[in-house]
């Protein structure tokens, strides 16, 4: 099963790959930065 931070993490790269550089890189990081926190602070 895949675990939600990894989904949250790859969302997060997709966001970087969409051509509207002011937001899709800020929400790029965002969601990464999230992604890991989730998979540091829990077990999803």
């Amino acid at each position: 099963m895949v675990r939600v931070s990894t989904i949250v993490i790859l969302a997060g790269i997709g966001l970087l790959l969409i051509p509207i550089p002011p937001v899709a890189t800020i929400l790029g990081v965002l969601v990464i930065l999230l992604g890991l926190v989730l998979r540091l602070l829990t077990d999803l």
